[in-house]
């Protein structure tokens, strides 16, 4: 069954509540698919599926078919028009750069979609806000200063909703959360590449369990410390 179409508010509002965005980079369609088994199973109803992957948007209309009504299903990686395009014909809720790509932005928008956009720098960060960015992904945070280099950005920028991505682990996580962090992406460190390939979907479920207990942890200590 496909899934029922969502406004940019609903998936904003899903990603929030949830806190991590896993991104799925898998060597085949049957990997791409374990992967996905696996993190829903560890309590993470949302993906991205890259356009590295091969036949990435055949996996996507086929996740969208099967499973877009419990996961929220995204396309990432997503660099110009026609991949846009693409992802959100084949039932993609929302895209992700790992740049700044107005094209992909404007495509968004004239199908009501949300794009989240790359940037690393104030004026890249800056730049993604004035083509109407709503949420950014921060990337690769992990190789410039990790979680000070996102609290040190949310400085000038306290409204902006960043979601770091690279370097980023359940072991960082109360971190990135703490800097200010809106959600966490997560790639190598959940989807374990190796246990992907051996077909040790436990390894990736309990590591996605352990990301979504930190990330409730995190977020818990942090309403208790604003609270007192």
């Amino acid at each position: 069954m496909a899934a029922t179409e969502l406004s940019i508010d609903d998936v904003i509002r899903k990603i929030a509540d949830v806190g991590i965005i896993p991104v799925v980079r898998a060597a085949s369609v049957e990997e791409a698919n374990r992967a996905v088994e696996a993190i829903c199973a560890g309590g993470i109803p949302v993906l991205e599926i890259t356009m590295t992957v091969p036949n990435a948007v055949s996996v996507i209309r086929e996740l969208a078919q099967h499973r877009g009504n419990e996961v929220l299903i995204g396309a990432g990686t997503v660099t110009n028009a026609d991949q846009a395009e693409s992802c959100l014909r084949a039932g993609a809720q929302f895209l992700v750069s790992p740049g700044l790509a107005v094209s992909v932005l404007s495509v968004a928008r004239a199908n009501s979609k949300l794009a989240i956009p790359g940037a690393l720098t104030p004026t890249e960060l800056m730049s993604a806000q004035e083509h109407g960015a709503r949420l950014v992904k921060i990337f690769p945070c992990g190789n410039v200063g990790g979680p000070k280099y996102l609290k040190s950005l949310k400085a000038p920028f306290p409204n902006s909703c960043l979601i770091p991505t690279g370097g980023v682990n359940a072991a960082n996580a109360a971190e990135f959360i703490a800097a200010g962090a809106f959600a966490l992406g997560v790639g190598a460190d959940l989807i374990d590449a190796t246990a992907l390939r051996e077909g040790n979907l436990e390894k990736i479920t309990n590591a996605a369990q352990e990301l979504v207990n930190a990330v409730v942890s995190a977020r818990a200590a942090m309403r208790t410390k604003k609270a007192s």
